[in-house]
């Protein structure tokens, strides 16, 4: 089993040396890493001469959508492991994840749980983070309890239900993860197998304010496919226009005021 390992980084060029050394630590070696640098203007090139047997590509600033994109077209093998640069991994994680898919064929993604690290310290997760394995539309309908860094995906299943949606700025995994599991199982190891940092300023969850104005767009495109779940899929994008109805209403946002009730009255209108 091979896997493409597919890295975007944008100006991180330490914590990017960190996530490449736990690759390479990997008890798992049948692997090539691939590296899409989004317009990095730091050092972030140097990274080849650090780790010379990575697949170093650079592209024009286009978000990590795209990054991602390219490192999916780029990829040599069928299975993709996606790891963000200022995340890291366990060096058991891959193994874990090959493991899992030998002995469940018929499931083609998984992911694992995660530690989250903020400031340098290891702190306790929201228990709305809990992992769910299996049939999870569910589970990921409110928020994203798939860490990108966590995920091991076939090609076949990202050819039928399409790659990250280039046009969202933020929650591009939760729009991907809704998609798979909207019709297939996905597989939990529930270990937790990479760390993730926070507390930087450039951190896309950082920089944006409102991250449900971006999921509202993924449920609304699930629906206009006319798929499964409809029910499930209208009650939600109810919740979360009226928590977005109820912060515009608090700092008094006349023009997302009216658009959120207009929404809110369509929806009620489908029940």
């Amino acid at each position: 089993m091979q896997i493409s390992i597919v890295i975007p980084t944008y100006n991180r060029y330490k914590v990017l040396k960190r996530a490449l050394t736990s690759v390479f630590a990997q008890t798992y070696t049948d692997y090539e890493v691939i590296v899409i640098d989004d317009g990095s203007i730091d050092n972030s090139s140097d990274i080849q001469q650090d780790f010379p047997t990575i697949k170093y590509f650079y592209q024009e600033n286009g978000g990590v959508s795209s990054a991602r994109n390219l490192g999916i077209k780029k990829a040599s093998f069928e299975w993709i492991a996606f790891l963000d640069s200022d995340d890291e991994w366990d060096k058991n994680k891959l193994q874990k994840q090959v493991l899992f898919h030998q002995e469940n064929r018929e499931i083609f993604m998984s992911y694992t749980d995660e530690k989250w690290i903020r400031n340098g310290v290891s702190v306790k997760i929201p228990k709305k983070f809990r992992k769910y394995g299996g049939d999870i539309f569910k589970e990921c309908l409110s928020h994203c309890i798939i860490a990108p860094s966590s995920t091991l995906i076939h090609k076949s299943l990202l050819a039928e239900v399409g790659t990250f949606d280039e046009s969202l700025e933020v929650c591009e995994d939760y729009d991907l993860w809704l998609r798979v599991a909207q019709g297939h199982k996905i597989g939990l190891i529930d270990l937790p197998l990479i760390s993730k940092y926070g507390g930087d300023e450039d951190q896309l969850s950082v920089k944006f304010w409102g991250m449900d104005r971006f999921r509202t767009l993924s449920l609304e495109k699930l629906l206009k496919k006319q798929m499964k779940n409809e029910a499930m899929i209208l009650d939600m994008l109810l919740k979360k226009y009226r928590v977005l109805l109820k912060g515009a209403v608090k700092y008094e946002r006349a023009v997302e005021i009216t658009k959120y009730i207009e929404k809110i009255k369509f929806y009620e209108n489908k029940l």
